[in-house]
């Protein structure tokens, strides 16, 4: 699988479309049935972030190759923006009355988590998981 995979966030059923990619490309590349979980897990919560606070956006799925081999997952949207990355990377903080989980949970799970937020721009978030 070379190259990137796009999966459009438009609707409930984009969310299973990106996680089937995302645990396709994590078996193509070796990973564990654990860390396909992991992945599949992560792009969920934020395919879910995506139609939750900004409607539509879009995951992009990469393999990467730096001395070993990863997975890369972008999600990216134009929505409202985070106005404190701290403070939504908290456990338990959410602003939709959730449990506050998805966030931090997914950073910990991955091996890499970058989020670049302009509020009332949109919110790109970059994670990698490495294969062990």
């Amino acid at each position: 699988m070379d190259g990137e995979t796009r999966v459009p966030i438009r609707q409930g059923s984009d969310i299973i479309t990106a996680r089937q990619q995302g645990r396709a490309l994590a078996a193509l590349l070796g990973f564990s049935s654990t860390d396909q979980t992991l992945i599949a897990t992560a792009i969920s919560e934020l395919a879910r972030n995506i139609l939750l606070y900004a409607q539509s956006g879009e995951i992009i799925l990469r393999s990467v190759q730096n001395g070993k081999k990863g997975i890369t997952i972008i999600a990216r949207d134009d929505g409202p923006g985070i106005a404190d990355i701290t403070l939504a990377l908290q456990s338990g903080y959410s602003t939709s009355n959730s449990l506050g989980l998805g966030l931090p949970g997914t950073k910990r799970i991955m091996d890499e988590f970058t989020i670049v937020s302009q509020v009332g721009k949109g919110t790109t978030i970059t994670m990698k998981k490495w294969k062990p």
